[in-house]
């Protein structure tokens, strides 16, 4: 029986989207291509989520790569890309559902140590009822090591928990651990759906 729903952060619970961001800076054509590549799909931007470096070297290392003009807007992104904080449409609704039913709601995503600082604004952290972030145990998704620490952190049963994130290899992750596991492919319709397919109610 499910009694926990964990679930990712980014395209899941809030949205993570590198064209919203930088659309604040008004960057186009190959400005905008830069900074994509440059910032968000960087390595740098891995080892924040692993915890292993800090914003300050990460603008070490990506600002070199870049040319002065893009220089304020990447370590605006760097430092806070979540500016706005966008919820992914319906999810709260969700949550609040679910947590009038009395499952238990947690939070286990790959991001850096600043997470807390955001996602206090985010109205889905206050019906959680526990994180784990990967730069805190410096583990990413999909590594097995990353939801056995999570499940060992809560004291939780793999077998009642569900864990939902918008990228597939995540959640094969979760389902090699004897979690159930849904992708969330941004359809808050077709996740209730796939809930009611494990049992779950509200």
């Amino acid at each position: 029986m499910i009694k926990n729903i964990v679930f990712d952060m980014g395209n899941v619970l809030v949205r993570f989207d590198p064209e919203l961001f930088m659309d604040r800076y008004s960057l186009t054509g190959e400005d905008r291509k830069l900074i994509r590549n440059e910032v968000f799909r960087s390595v740098e931007w891995t080892m924040l989520d692993r915890g292993v470096i800090d914003e300050e070297i990460a603008e070490q290392h990506i600002l070199p790569r870049l040319p002065e003009r893009l220089h304020d807007a990447a370590r605006g992104l760097i430092e806070t890309w979540d500016n706005p904080i966008v919820p992914v449409e319906g999810m709260l609704e969700l949550l609040q559902a679910l947590k009038a039913k009395g499952y238990r709601l947690y939070l286990l995503s790959n991001a850096a140590t600043r997470q807390p600082i955001y996602w206090a604004r985010a109205e889905a952290s206050k019906l959680m009822d526990g994180a784990l972030i990967s730069a805190e145990v410096k583990l990413l998704k999909p590594d097995p090591q990353i939801y056995r620490t999570f499940l060992r952190k809560f004291a939780l049963r793999p077998e009642e928990c569900v864990f939902i994130d918008d990228t597939p290899i995540n959640v094969e992750g979760a389902l090699y651990e004897n979690m159930a596991g849904i992708v969330f492919n941004m359809d808050v319709a077709a996740l209730a759906e796939s809930l009611h397919a494990l049992g779950v109610e509200w």
